[in-house]
């Protein structure tokens, strides 16, 4: 959420924003001039009233004190103190609006992020590898996993219904091993320290990364008792709440955590999209870095985060790309992200397997996280920042079709070996 000040003084700014992330500005701010100037107006009578009521106070104890009849201006106190809860009511009426429409209004792009229209006009910034040559033509996962016998998503079904999954020997062994390498990777060589989050939150934790309100249709629900406890969409929500309404000492920043989770998304707006296979789920796990640091270093955080996530894949040896998303491409909460896409020989084409964000104070703000820095008394909003590292079923995917070889087997990346007690994965029928 951005600061009702800020706004105020840079309307022209965030409407000039707003339109570059391809939305109406109008429909978006609506009536935020108008509801500013009530509210301003409503504090401001509430004050002038209230002076005028301690000055007819004053005025009565003095009467009183001579023994002079004072029913007229206490008749008039009361007057005053109707007008006042009045004025008071319909501040607080005007503080719900505004906060309302600030809710609504995404962040501000931060001046590197180029100005988009859709996903095409995002930039790529650099590529790491190669893609990998074949003698012969790569299959996609979801063929691979059926021969292979490591995924069913047949039995899911029955299960679960579309959009799950279930694996099966070394396909749910490479699921453990890659959280296990990354939670390794980043505790030992990157600095995280891990923590496992409950898989279930509460609604403030969604309200303060930006999930909730508009975004509900996208999760999972689940009711408990007189209020609502909702499955994570991502690790993001648990770990950045960790802090909420909290103050830290600037001299802890920057404060760097990963956790391993299942996430769950209803996937509401995303029907007929990557029906096959396992891109597109209701439940996969990832693992999450999340980041905690003073706004003059967070952009260097966001460098530093992107590039641990890549770590993994040229650990792995496979080939991405690293995009920087254009104002129309990035969420909401997000002030700068950078997208890292994996190749898939087997459907020949890149595919999103991290996003690393910037959120500044956005969801600061909303979670009231705030940092006191060196030296002053006053305490101040801190940023956040978020990124896959990786989405771990995303790199189960790359791995079998980028490791496929001729004979129909998966070769494991070195890596990843002492993780699996295998060096190849081969077809088994259960």
């Amino acid at each position: 959420m951005l600061d009702l000040q800020f706004v105020r003084d840079n309307l022209n700014l965030v409407e000039d924003k707003l339109r570059e992330r391809g939305l109406n500005a109008a429909e978006v701010l609506r009536d935020f001039r108008e509801i500013d100037a009530r509210r301003r107006q409503a504090i401001t009578e509430t004050e002038t009233l209230k002076a005028t009521r301690n000055a007819r106070s004053d005025q009565i104890a003095k009467l009183k004190k001579t023994g002079q009849d004072a029913t007229a201006l206490i008749n008039e106190t009361k007057q005053l103190r109707e007008k006042i809860q009045q004025q008071e009511k319909s501040a607080d009426e005007y503080d719900t609006g505004l906060r309302q429409l600030l809710e609504g209004i995404p962040n501000v792009p931060h001046s590197s992020v180029p100005v988009g229209k859709s996903p095409e006009d995002n930039v790529e910034v650099r590529r790491w590898g190669t893609p990998p040559q074949f003698a012969f033509t790569p299959k996609p996962h979801w063929e691979l996993g059926e021969e292979l016998g490591i995924v069913d998503l047949e039995r899911a079904v029955k299960l679960s219904g579309a959009r799950f999954a279930l694996y099966w020997d070394l396909g749910a062994k490479l699921e453990r091993a890659l959280a296990h390498f990354m939670l390794d990777l980043h505790t030992t060589e990157h600095g995280y320290t891990e923590v496992l989050p409950p898989y279930l939150v509460n609604s403030d934790c969604l309200y303060g990364t930006g999930q909730l309100p508009k975004f509900a249709s996208d999760l999972f629900r689940v009711p408990h008792g007189d209020k609502d406890l909702w499955l994570i969409p991502t690790a993001e929500v648990p770990v950045t709440n960790i802090y909420r309404d909290e103050v830290l000492d600037a001299a802890r920043l920057p404060i760097s955590l990963t956790a391993y989770t299942p996430c769950f998304r209803s996937e509401a707006g995303s029907y007929g999209k990557d029906v096959r296979g396992i891109i597109r789920q209701h439940q996969f796990q990832k693992v999450e870095l999340v980041k905690f640091a003073k706004p003059e270093g967070s952009y260097d955080e966001l460098e530093k985060l992107t590039g641990h996530a890549e770590a993994v894949l040229q650990k792995l040896g496979i080939h991405y790309r690293v995009v920087v998303l254009c104002t129309a491409d990035m969420s909401a909460a997000s002030a700068k992200t950078y997208d890292i896409e994996v190749w898939l020989p087997g459907q020949q084409l890149y595919r999103e397997i991290s996003s690393c964000s910037n959120f500044e104070a956005y969801q600061a703000r909303r979670a009231n996280i705030r940092y006191r820095p060196e030296g002053k008394s006053k305490t101040d909003y801190l940023h956040t920042l978020n990124g896959s590292a990786l989405a771990i079923g995303r790199t189960w995917v790359a791995i079998v079709e980028n490791f496929q070889q001729k004979d129909g087997t998966v070769l494991i990346p070195e890596i990843l070996r002492p993780y699996m007690g295998a060096e190849r994965v081969r077809p088994r029928r259960f």
